[in-house]
């Protein structure tokens, strides 16, 4: 395959290859340079040329699934079997388990839920407040005068 032709890369096997270096976990970057252009060369193909585009969203959502997925397993918390194995039987199975994970639960929400999570919240103030007034207040209380 011509390195660099966009001619090449809309073709099904073109296709295929930039799906599965999305699927992968590479970033547009990474995809890019395995094509032989610039990302900015990958950008305008992705914006003029949809076959490209949508093998780059195909490839990127089923990885993208699998990191959800994770994500949300360790923010719960889940169990699994621990097996010892002497040569080639099984001798021990242990259940063991992972204890929900703080870090991720906050992360999972602040990004599901960021009017609710995220940690700058937006207060209103009605009514007005006099800065002039405010100053003698502050002037008075470091002179000591507190009449």
């Amino acid at each position: 395959m011509a390195r660099g032709k966009y001619q090449d890369w809309l073709t099904e096997e073109g296709l295929l290859k930039i799906e599965g270096w999305a699927r992968d976990g590479l970033t547009d970057e990474q995809i890019a340079k395995n094509m032989g252009i610039t990302p900015k060369t990958l950008y305008r193909w992705r914006d003029k040329y949809s076959q490209i585009c949508q093998s780059l969203k195909k490839g990127k959502e089923v990885i993208d699934i699998q990191v959800e997925n994770a994500l949300l397993k360790r923010a719960l918390g889940y169990k699994y079997d621990e097996v010892t194995y002497e040569e080639g039987v099984e001798v021990k199975r242990v259940t063991k388990e992972v204890q929900p994970d703080t870090t991720a639960q906050i992360f999972w929400l602040k990004n599901r839920k960021p009017t609710t999570w995220r940690d700058k919240q937006d207060i209103e103030h009605s009514g007005s407040i006099s800065l002039s007034e405010k100053a003698k207040e502050i002037d008075d209380y470091l002179n000591g005068d507190m009449s």
